[in-house]
């Protein structure tokens, strides 16, 4: 008996298992995306359960346990944080911040940087709360 094909090399490569794995690396990449927060963890207090109003180019300052400052993700110093604050303000006039103070950090220096944001004019300043679980 001769099995059909008996002999024959194949001439096409089977990309099923592979688009397989396309698919699952995609579905992964954008599940990781949409997962990531700008700025750095800090432990933010409790506030009521209101909806958010940031807007989607917010920047946000965070202010570490430590006292480090942060803008989106990167230290830097409060004179470091009125010259990039000053830069963004100049493109975009009615930029949108909002700080994010750990709930342990000494309210003197969330309370600098607020009041740096008011001198460079930055009038859109929102403070960041986690809400409450009971409410």
């Amino acid at each position: 008996m001769n099995i059909q094909g008996e002999g024959k090399a194949y001439d096409d490569i089977n990309i099923t298992p592979m688009l397989d794995l396309a698919y699952v690396l995609l579905v992964i990449f954008i599940i990781m995306t949409t997962a990531s927060v700008s700025g750095v963890k800090v432990d933010i207090p409790k506030g009521s359960s209101t909806v958010s109003l940031a807007v989607p180019k917010t920047k946000v300052i965070s202010v570490s346990t430590a006292g480090q400052v942060f803008l989106d993700t990167v230290p830097v110093t409060m004179a470091e944080l009125d010259r990039r604050l000053r830069d963004l303000k100049a493109v975009t006039p009615d930029l949108p911040i909002v700080v994010k103070g750990d709930a342990m950090v000494a309210y003197q220096k969330v309370a600098a940087v607020l009041d740096l944001c008011s001198h460079v004019g930055i009038s859109s300043v929102g403070l960041a709360l986690q809400r409450q679980s009971g409410s």
